[in-house]
């Protein structure tokens, strides 16, 4: 098992809002990316950080259902926050979820953070962005490559703490001994494409892959914050109570 979690401000922005955190030991990885006004974004990203290592350690056994419960949870929370606090007004998140339980990883995603896996030499996208620009081009209306570069294509459709659709997706994907994760914010995918994260896992070590894929974000132009999280498992694994 190997694990790595890097993040960088950008070229561009004031703060950094987004947030990750991971437990190797509990197979529990977490990024998220907040919006909202000045250092509001902060806030809720950060509370989702803290219903994830509150579900780490509540010593419940992996599974969908306690992830939803604890997603739904930190909504409330930034959604209640937002409204007794009128710095924060308008806050909200994504959240990229995942834990590793025997032979699958259990995910909760709500946004447009992703989650990756690469298996076989090959790159697949396992979570779905919440975004206007990808419902464009799930309606094949737009080109994956257009919506890289559309004017709309910050705006997201779910978000933590908003008002209107959070419901998490809830996914359980098998994993195998070798696979390897990738958890990130758009501040990666927005600047790299795919093919060019999957050639850099494909060709560098865990801790030099995540430092060539910040560098390629700020390479072409950093606009956004940078977040991500890599993890292998080399070997099968089972959950681990304490």
């Amino acid at each position: 098992m190997a694990a790595t979690l890097r993040t960088d401000i950008g070229r561009l922005r004031r703060q950094n809002e987004d947030a990750a955190w991971m437990d190797e030991s509990r197979g529990v990885f977490a990024v998220a990316d907040g919006m909202g006004g000045h250092l509001a974004g902060e806030v809720a990203s950060g509370m989702a950080m803290d219903a994830v290592r509150e579900l780490a350690q509540s010593g419940v056994e992996p599974g969908i259902e306690a992830m939803r419960s604890a997603v739904m949870r930190a909504h409330s929370a930034i959604l209640s926050h937002a409204g007794t606090h009128r710095e924060c007004a308008g806050m909200g998140t994504t959240l990229s979820l995942m834990w590793r339980a025997g032979r699958f990883m259990y995910i909760a995603h709500v946004g447009d953070s992703r989650i990756y896996r690469l298996r076989g030499g090959k790159l697949e996208q396992i979570t779905q962005d919440h975004s206007l620009v990808a419902e464009l081009v799930r309606a094949r209306l737009i080109t994956a490559e257009e919506a890289r570069h559309h004017p709309r294509r910050n705006i997201i459709t779910r978000a933590l703490g908003t008002q209107g659709d959070n419901t998490p997706d809830m996914l359980a994907a098998d994993t195998r001994s070798g696979d390897l994760w990738l958890l990130c914010t758009d501040g990666l995918t927005g600047m790299v494409p795919d093919a060019e994260i999957e050639r850099t896992l494909l060709s560098l070590p865990l801790e030099e892959a995540a430092d060539r894929l910040i560098e390629l974000a700020l390479k072409a132009g950093g606009s956004d914050n940078v977040t991500l999280i890599l993890y292998r498992d080399e070997e099968d694994s089972t959950w681990n109570r304490d």
